[in-house]
């Protein structure tokens, strides 16, 4: 359950992460051609497909996790919305939404987040599905520069979902690799089921107008290129956060455009037996905890969100938070193996209630009790 989450973001970041999947290797020349799936006809269940709280295993490259997590829920009537929140380097979203490209009707994607201070977002239409022995199939390439830059597959089997990411650092490499599998399988389906009611989740109407495409005057451009190849956009500022940067992109769908999600942000007291130590920070649906602060490792596959703070850091906020119920448990890692687990020090699980379209706080005041 080794989390390495800055290792993790690093690598995202680098490789400007997209996600993916199928078992099977790439084929070894990706078209450029982009063909929209017209939704009309086939391929609408996939949002109904990704909806779910995901709970499995992630590699990136020669990296492991052997337990993560994907909290995917409606946000409107025709957009599902998932994001990692990494900590303090940043996090990493994907959001799947009905939308009309090209003339069709169709679902696009859209990747990217705030990393040590790099906003990048990169957006793909669904240009493949297909069902055989039991599986849908649905791939999304890059919506510039088509499967020659990047893409993504996601194969559904019963509650199994493989999510697989394959990319050409929006292209600086002259192919595509793959550089990360996540296979889970769908947990609690409740919470997104609880959003779909409150959405009228799902509809096929379109969740944002990109008719018209991109404006290529905001796309990314490669170093000494005079091109874009990607339907990415990026902008880089120490001092900017998620909104500012946002607009320095030229993002065409930005944070604050997106409805119903909700911001948290967690603030700590580092007491003097804590100063020291690295914090995770979990958001569950049950209490991992019992009610004198001893923690409870049978309630971990109902944490949705597990941002890492470092030594120095005593705030953080969580951005695109789907409403609801959660449990707050912040953890001290005073023997520094990465895991919760005994030695280390927390608290009683708090409750908070998020409510949609606002901003929350809490404290965190009280992380004492030794495991």
């Amino acid at each position: 359950m080794k989390l390495r989450l800055l290792s993790f973001l690093c690598i995202c970041l680098a490789l400007t992460l997209s996600m993916s999947c199928d078992t099977n290797p790439p084929d070894p020349a990706p078209s450029a051609e982009i063909n929209p799936v017209n939704i009309n006809e086939k391929g609408f269940e996939f949002l109904d497909h990704m909806q779910g709280h995901w709970v499995g295993m992630n590699q990136v490259l020669s990296w492991n996790w052997d337990w993560f997590a994907f909290d995917y829920r409606p946000i409107s009537s025709s957009h599902v919305f998932g994001i990692f929140e990494g900590g303090a380097m940043g996090n990493l979203l994907t959001s799947f939404f009905v939308t009309d490209f090209k003339g069709t009707r169709t679902i696009m994607a859209r990747n990217g987040g705030l990393l040590s201070s790099i906003y990048r977002t990169s957006y793909f239409v669904l240009d493949s599905v297909r069902s055989e022995n039991g599986e849908d199939y649905y791939r999304l390439v890059d919506a510039f520069g088509g499967a020659a830059i990047m893409y993504m597959e996601l194969n559904f089997k019963g509650d199994s979902l493989y999510f697989n990411a394959y990319t050409s650092r929006l292209g600086e490499n002259t192919l595509p690799t793959r550089h990360m599998t996540f296979k889970g399988k769908k947990e609690h389906l409740y919470l997104a089921n609880t959003a779909a009611t409150a959405t009228g989740f799902p509809e096929n109407t379109p969740a944002w107008d990109f008719s018209q495409g991109f404006n290529e005057d905001f796309l990314y451009i490669i170093p000494n290129e005079t091109a874009p190849k990607s339907a990415s956009f990026l902008a880089q500022n120490t001092n900017g956060d998620v909104y500012q940067l946002a607009n320095e992109s030229g993002d065409p769908f930005k944070i604050q455009d997106h409805p119903y999600v909700s911001t948290l942000q967690i603030d700590i007291d580092r007491n003097p037996d804590i100063q020291d130590a690295n914090l995770f920070i979990y958001l569950s649906d049950l209490s991992l905890t019992d009610n004198t602060g001893i923690f409870d490792m049978n309630n971990f596959n109902n944490v949705l969100h597990f941002p890492e703070l470092g030594t120095s850091l005593e705030t953080f906020t969580f951005t695109y938070l789907h409403p609801g119920t959660y449990y707050v448990t912040v953890i001290a890692d005073k023997s520094r193996d990465g895991i919760p687990g005994a030695g280390d020090i927390t608290h009683v699980s708090q409750q908070i209630e998020i409510t949609p379209a606002n901003n929350h706080q809490i404290s965190i005041t009280d992380i004492t009790v030794q495991n």
